[in-house]
């Protein structure tokens, strides 16, 4: 016996005919009778006196009906009570601290709006440092741009971003001639702390070209390093999205960077056995489409 044969057998009860019943229902008639007979069975008791084309609810059946209809009420409550209990549960969200810089704020914002009542507690850390925290699960849902290393995430890539070089317009090589990658050598930048995605992309592609650089300080904040560059104490690789208002007003120059790409995919990642709430799985939705609301950006640049 099951939540479903006591629906059938209400709906059976307040129409008094099973034709009715099943269009009530939107199953076939035959799915009714063998529900009703499935019933009887289970109780060894008849419920519906057949009388030509009439039946009759039983005094079993009347018995039953009050039952059922208690028993029915309470998985209704507890449907919406646990459903109402899901936007009391807050919703743990990772960033990385590009992503936290260029949209989080904003993605926070519109999950604000459609989302109302559910609380979303966010953190800022370095991929690294995201992807353990996923996996001890003190994180439900990450946003990352860095490689991750565990099999045991999901990532679903959903934005593309590109660094860029970067250095004061007074600085001396915002004038050099940069014509092939080698005219990089020994530039000396600003570099994130270990652990960052956008230091594990700049020192993989100057690697793979055999690019010397000098590091000429280590900071864990991307602001930090902009307003170095600013000061002109030297150059830096970070996101276009950083930076592009600053270069717009004339206080960065964007360096030539002839035969090298540092573009490189944002992501939402998630433990691959966590349960996704209604709430996580349209945050999730909402990243895939972000094109469609986030300001600066443009169809096609969604994954």
């Amino acid at each position: 016996m099951t939540i479903r044969h006591l629906q059938i057998f209400i709906a059976v009860c307040e129409t008094m005919n099973m034709t009715h019943a099943a269009r009530q229902l939107h199953i076939s008639q035959p799915s009714i009778t063998q529900a009703i007979h499935e019933l009887e069975d289970h109780y060894g008791l008849l419920l519906f006196h057949r009388l030509g084309r009439r039946i009759f609810v039983t005094a079993a059946g009347q018995h039953l009906l009050q039952y059922a209809y208690q028993i029915t009420s309470l998985i209704e409550k507890a449907e919406t009570g646990m459903k109402s209990l899901q936007n009391q549960i807050p919703i743990r969200l990772g960033a990385s601290i590009t992503i936290g810089e260029v949209l989080l704020v904003e993605l926070l914002q519109h999950e604000h709006v459609r989302l109302p009542g559910q609380e979303i507690l966010s953190e800022i850390h370095n991929t690294k440092e995201l992807e353990q925290r996923l996996m001890e699960d003190k994180l439900d849902l990450a946003l990352i741009e860095g490689r991750l290393t565990s099999p045991y995430l999901t990532a679903l890539p959903f934005l593309t971003d590109e660094l860029t070089a970067i250095a004061a317009p007074q600085n001396p090589w915002s004038r050099k001639e940069i014509r092939q990658c080698h005219d990089l050598d020994h530039i000396p930048v600003f570099l994130r702390e270990s652990g960052s995605g956008t230091r594990e992309l700049f020192a993989r592609i100057m690697d793979d070209h055999a690019i010397p650089y000098h590091v000429c300080g280590v900071y864990n904040n991307s602001e930090a390093i902009k307003k170095a560059v600013i000061a002109n104490l030297g150059t830096a690789f970070l996101s276009r999205r950083l930076v592009q208002r600053e270069i717009e007003e004339g206080l960065l120059c964007e360096l030539p960077l002839p035969g090298l790409s540092f573009q490189r995919i944002f992501q939402i990642v998630y433990h691959k056995d966590k349960f996704l709430t209604p709430s996580m799985t349209h945050i999730i939705r909402e990243c895939l489409t972000i094109q469609n609301w986030l300001p600066g950006t443009h169809p096609g640049e969604g994954i």
